[in-house]
């Protein structure tokens, strides 16, 4: 049985790709999920708020910050009307994110910095997932007689490609690079 390898001692095209997984899943793990994705499922009554410089008797909850409220209100208020909207099925995606994605983040985390070989599958999930999740919201954001005519539909697609992009380099990494993670990696990799 080979021993793993941590992130410091893989080769360089690995450790950098690896490198910026984690700082992803810190990123996710830290303000997405349990900041943003949390005001989505939290404040659901957005009459009374206007702009984050003009809230109107607007109660902020305890958690998130209020600048992460402002934030995530201001977006959806200027460019994207459909998180703003929150219907059933975006909530749905959310509380993936939320019960599943968060918890798979702290853990990534720590087995892409050591290099536990059993992280791959679990990522394989994710990224399926995450790939699945996003392409409901974009469909949904173009193709919705609600939101399709939105003028900021580019804004809307690059504020969503990190989130394109990083599933299809971790699938890519698990898949053809399933034993990077191994201390001896044989020719073939």
């Amino acid at each position: 049985m080979s021993e793993t390898i941590s992130i410091r001692d893989r080769k360089p095209s690995m450790k950098i790709i690896d490198i910026f997984l984690v700082v992803f899943f810190i990123f996710n793990f830290i303000f997405i999920t349990y900041m943003f994705d949390l005001d989505q499922l939290i404040v659901l009554n957005h009459n009374q708020w206007l702009t984050p410089t003009l809230p109107i008797d607007f109660n902020y909850p305890v958690w998130p910050p209020k600048f992460i409220v402002d934030l995530n209100h201001w977006f959806g208020y200027n460019f994207d009307p459909a998180l703003l909207d929150r219907p059933a099925w975006w909530r749905a995606t959310i509380w993936i994110d939320v019960i599943l994605f968060g918890p798979y983040y702290a853990v990534a985390t720590f087995a892409f910095i050591k290099g536990k070989k059993w992280i791959r599958m679990p990522s394989i999930i994710w990224a399926s997932v995450m790939l699945t999740n996003v392409t409901i919201i974009l469909f949904s954001e173009f193709f919705d007689p609600l939101y399709a005519g939105n003028p900021y539909w580019w804004v809307v697609l690059l504020s969503n490609l990190l989130w394109i992009l990083t599933p299809i380099l971790v699938l890519v990494r698990m898949i053809k690079y399933p034993k990077t993670f191994e201390a001896k990696i044989t020719e073939s990799e």
